[in-house]
This record gives C-alpha cells, structure tokens and sequence, in this order.
C-alpha cells in the first residue's frame, strides 16, 4: 500500500503556481478487485487514511473473475511541464 498515490497529488490539493510552468491534467485511475467484502473494506481503509471518500468510487461491479467484484476510483492530478 505504500506505492499509492497520495491524495495531495491530486486537483483538490492546493499547488503554488509556477512561472514558466505550464500545468496539465493526467488521469489516474485506481482499481481495487477482489472479493465484495475485500473490495469495502480497502475503500473504507483508503478512506480512513485520507485518500478518498468512499463515494468516489464506482459502485461495485462484477469482475472477470467468478465470485469477484471491483470498483475504480478516477481523479485527474496536476503534472507540471517547464517551458522552454
């Protein structure tokens, strides 16, 4: 879990602006499958350390896999460009 994404990264965390910058946006998408209580129970952790609120995610939907369900979380990030 410590390879996430950290919640400040992304467009409702405040960013000073940078002259000579230009900022674009980048998709992030996050997705979580496993079993429906495994797939609640890493949302609501995620939740509980600040990542996203729950109602950010998708409704759970069925996976590929027999038995399994999934849910993804999409945010947009800001991503810093120099012009030269």
């Amino acid at each position: 879990m410590e390879s996430i994404i950290m919640a400040e990264e992304f467009l409702d965390a405040p960013h000073p602006s940078n002259e000579g910058a230009i900022e674009e946006r980048e998709r992030v998408q996050v997705l979580i499958i496993s079993s429906r209580d495994g797939v609640t129970e890493t949302i609501q952790t995620l939740h509980h350390r600040g990542f996203a609120d729950v109602n950010d995610w998708s409704p759970l939907l069925p996976a590929p896999t027999s038995g399994e369900v999934m849910s993804i979380l999409r945010r947009d990030r800001l991503v810093r460009r120099s012009v030269e």
